[in-house]
């Protein structure tokens, strides 16, 4: 039997925040937008809605899809930092909403990097048992809208709100190989003030002074995030190719994480991806950190654009800092 991904579902809020609505709330064009980031409209979450709204949804179209129900699952893994509470986890949430009683949960916090390291997580829990572990829900949601200061035209226009799925399990029909072909992850915690946010948890717990400082706001060092952020999806796609023996023209869809437009275009060039491999939704989705993949994995799918035995590459890049690569097969 190999491990295999057995589906994909994704969700996305109905509401449309376009550039041109931000061009109303603070100072900035659509021209200024699309040049720097290549976005021109985002989803927004509703009010009412939550991280795990958001992943349940996500869930259930990949459930459906799969022929599966919550009952099916061991495991469920959320990818994400922006959870419901504290705790309990959002993982706990989600496996209340899809029925999934059996099967135990919980949540990983390694910001954009966050659906690649859990897909590590469930394929190594599966490797390692599979006779306890045969089906894993493992899901990247983010809400990073209610985490920006939507005065700040540096970082208000960048995010989106959004929910990918992806069900992995053991296909007792197939003998090939597993859908992880190689991966390689790293983190490095000498860099964690280039991106983080400064107040909310133990070190700095919400006070009115942490509130009128904006503290509760995403913090980012653009440039020195773009340098690092190149230079670490790049080496992790290299390494993960090296170790599988594939060549980058060897691959089917190269998927960078959505995170700016330029940032997509500097690891495609320095990889050798052609123009026809890149897969981007950015434009239409902003960043939706540790749920861009996912949601990008599901579009390619819905649209027949994946077939058995394509080759896809991976990759992202996250607060921690945290990046990695995956290189997978459909």
């Amino acid at each position: 039997m190999s491990i295999r991904i057995l589906a994909t579902g994704s969700y996305v809020p109905e509401r449309i925040l376009s550039n041109a609505d931000l061009e109303k709330m603070v100072d900035t064009s659509d021209e200024w937008i699309r040049t720097r980031t290549g976005i021109q409209s985002r989803h927004l979450g509703a009010p009412e809605q939550a991280s795990s709204d958001l992943a349940t949804i996500a869930a259930e179209r990949a459930l459906q899809k799969a022929g599966l129900t919550g009952k099916d699952l061991d495991a469920i893994l959320v990818a994400t930092i922006t959870p419901d509470h504290a705790f309990p986890s959002t993982a706990c949430l989600v496996q209340k909403n899809i029925g999934a009683a059996g099967a135990f949960c919980f949540d990983m916090a390694a910001a954009c990097s966050g659906l690649i390291y859990a897909l590590q997580t469930g394929y190594s829990l599966i490797k390692a048992t599979p006779s306890i572990y045969r089906r894993v829900l493992v899901i990247g949601v983010e809400m990073p809208t209610r985490m920006v200061d939507w005065t700040n035209r540096n970082t208000c226009v960048l995010f989106g709100d959004g929910a990918g799925a992806v069900i992995l399990g053991l296909d007792e029909a197939d003998n090939g190989p597993d859908f992880l072909v190689a991966s390689d992850l790293h983190t490095d915690g000498t860099l964690c003030d280039l991106l983080k946010l400064p107040a909310g948890g133990s070190r700095a717990p919400a006070t009115a002074e942490t509130v009128a400082n904006k503290m509760h706001y995403i913090h980012m060092e653009g440039r020195e995030v773009f340098k690092n952020a190149v230079a670490g999806m790049v080496n992790s796609s290299r390494a993960a190719l090296e170790r599988a023996g594939v060549k980058v023209e060897d691959v089917r869809w190269v998927i960078p994480h959505q995170a700016n437009i330029r940032i997509i275009d500097a690891v495609s060039q320095r990889l050798g991806a052609t123009a026809e491999q890149v897969y981007t939704n950015i434009d239409r989705m902003g960043n939706t950190s540790a749920a861009s993949i996912g949601i990008c994995l599901d579009e390619l799918a819905e649209a027949g654009k994946l077939s058995s035995g394509d080759r896809v590459l991976i990759t992202a890049f996250g607060g921690g800092l945290t990046w990695g690569a995956m290189l997978i097969c459909w």
